[in-house]
C-alpha cells in the first residue's frame, strides 16, 4: 500500500470501551502498516449525553454514532471505530462498513451482587440492563425479576449496582472481557437463553464509501468469518427493524462444509409471546439467509409483536 501522507484519523466516543477499541484497532494497524501515521479523535455522542432516559424511550437511530458520522462526512475524521452491534443497519448516504473485526465472546453475562446465576437470584430480584433484547428473553424465563433501566459506561453501570442495591446486572461479555473484568462475571448466559445483540461482540469501523485508500488500509482489519455471520444477523434487522429498539436477537455460527446457521428470535416486551427459529444454507447466501428468517419469523407472528413493542416503547 502507498503511505498516505498524512495521519489518518480515527474517530469514536470518548468512553473507556470505546477507547480501548479504538486503542486496539490502531494497534493492529499500525503493525500492518508501520510507516503509516495514525491519530485518534474522541467524539462525545447523543447517547452519551442523555444518561437519564431508557434507550428505547429516546426514539433515535444512530444514538451512539450519529456524531462520528457526521466528522467522517465533514472530514474531520478517516474511519469511525464502533461496537457492531450499536451500528444501524442503515447507514447515512456516503458511509459504509470497511471492516468486522474478529468477534470477541458473543454472549451476555451476570454481574451478580447477591447470586452467582439467573436461576439462583431469589424471586423478585432487581436486576439492571438498557435492552429490551435482554429484558424480554430472560423475563421469558425469570418473569419474577424486576428488570430495572441502567444506563451509562461499564464503569457507570457497576457502580449504579452497588447505589441502587441490585442484586445484578447483565451485560454483553465482551465489553467486560476487554476492560479486563473477567473475574466479575458470575455467568455466561447461555445462548438458548438469551440470544445476543445483532453484531453483538464485534467491533466495526465505518468508512467513507469511495475512500478506495482508507478502504484498503481498514479492509485489512476484516475477519471474513466474522463478516459473513454478522451480514446475515443484519440483514434480518434490516427486514424486521423499525425506527427504535426493538427486542430482536440474532446469532450467526459456522459449520461444517461452509455452511452458516442463523438464529433470530423476536419477543413481546413481557417476554410473554416469543418467536424463533433458524434458518441453515451456504455462508455465500449470509444476507439471504437473514431475509429468509426475517419472513419465517413474520409468518410465525413476529410483525405483530413489533407492532405492538413499537407503539408502547416508541411513545
Amino acid at each position: 500500500m502507498t503511505e498516505i501522507n498524512r495521519p489518518i484519523v480515527i474517530g469514536t466516543r470518548d468512553s473507556a470501551l470505546a477507547l480501548w477499541q479504538t486503542h486496539w484497532v490502531l494497534e493492529q494497524l499500525q503493525a500492518r502498516f508501520p510507516e503509516q501515521r495514525f491519530e485518534i479523535k474522541a467524539i462525545k455522542t447523543k447517547g452519551d449525553k442523555i444518561l437519564d432516559v431508557a434507550l428505547a424511550k429516546i426514539g433515535d437511530k444512530g444514538l451512539f454514532t450519529k456524531e462520528l458520522e457526521v466528522a467522517m462526512l465533514e472530514g474531520e475524521v478517516d474511519m469511525a471505530v464502533h461496537s457492531l452491534k450499536d451500528l444501524p443497519t442503515q447507514l447515512p448516504e456516503g458511509l459504509t462498513v470497511g471492516a468486522m473485526c474478529i468477534r470477541e465472546d458473543y454472549r451476555d453475562v451476570l454481574i451478580g451482587r447477591t447470586a452467582r446465576t439467573l436461576a439462583e437470584l431469589k424471586p423478585g430480584a432487581r436486576v439492571g440492563t438498557a435492552s429490551l433484547r435482554r429484558k424480554s428473553q430472560i423475563w421469558k424465563v425469570r418473569p419474577d425479576l424486576e428488570l430495572l433501566d441502567i444506563r451509562g459506561n461499564l464503569q457507570t453501570r457497576m457502580r449504579k449496582m452497588e447505589e441502587q442495591d441490585l442484586d445484578g446486572i447483565i451485560l454483553a461479555a465482551a465489553g467486560v472481557l476487554r476492560l479486563g473484568w473477567a473475574d466479575k462475571i458470575t455467568q455466561y448466559i447461555d445462548e438458548d437463553v438469551c440470544l445476543p445483540a445483532v453484531g453483538q461482540g464485534s467491533v466495526g469501523i465505518e468508512i467513507r464509501d469511495g475512500d478506495e485508500a482508507i478502504a484498503r488500509v481498514v479492509g485489512a482489519l476484516n475477519h471474513k468469518d466474522t463478516a459473513d455471520c454478522i451480514t446475515a444477523e443484519r440483514a434480518l434487522m434490516r427486514t424486521l427493524e423499525g425506527g427504535c429498539q426493538v427486542p430482536i436477537g440474532a446469532l450467526g455460527k459456522l459449520g461444517e462444509d461452509d455452511s452458516l446457521t442463523l438464529h433470530g428470535v423476536v419477543a413481546s416486551l413481557d417476554g410473554r409471546e416469543i418467536c424463533r427459529d433458524q434458518v441453515t444454507g451456504h455462508r455465500s447466501e449470509a444476507a439471504d439467509l437473514g431475509h429468509r428468517l426475517a419472513d419465517i419469523l413474520i409468518a410465525k407472528g413476529a410483525a405483530e409483536i413489533l407492532k405492538a413493542v413499537r407503539q408502547e416503547s416508541c411513545n
